[in-house]
């Protein structure tokens, strides 16, 4: 997220009103609902991650233990098999 000066995007007479309740901080605006992205959707991590746990669970299903992909995706075994034996929906 990009820090923006309200001085310089909004107009003084706005500035002035909200500095009635705000001065000197930082304030997040939100964008309207049904204009927001889901969590992940702008950076590709929820890609990311949907793509990796669908190759987990192909390499489980192909023979490797729970303890072999630990050692490959870098997770405990404990988030290797929520992983791989989560129901789908």
């Amino acid at each position: 997220m990009k820090y923006l000066s309200a001085n310089e995007i909004l107009p003084d007479a706005l500035v002035r009103q909200i500095q009635k309740y705000v001065q000197g901080t930082v304030l997040y605006i939100p964008s309207p609902e049904g204009r927001r992205k889901g969590w992940g959707q702008i950076s590709g991590q929820r890609e990311y991650l949907m793509k990796r746990n669908s190759e987990m669970k192909q390499l489980h299903r192909e023979g490797y233990s729970l303890d072999q992909l630990s050692d490959l995706y870098c997770l405990s075994e404990d988030s290797i098999k929520k992983i791989v034996y989560k129901k789908e929906k």
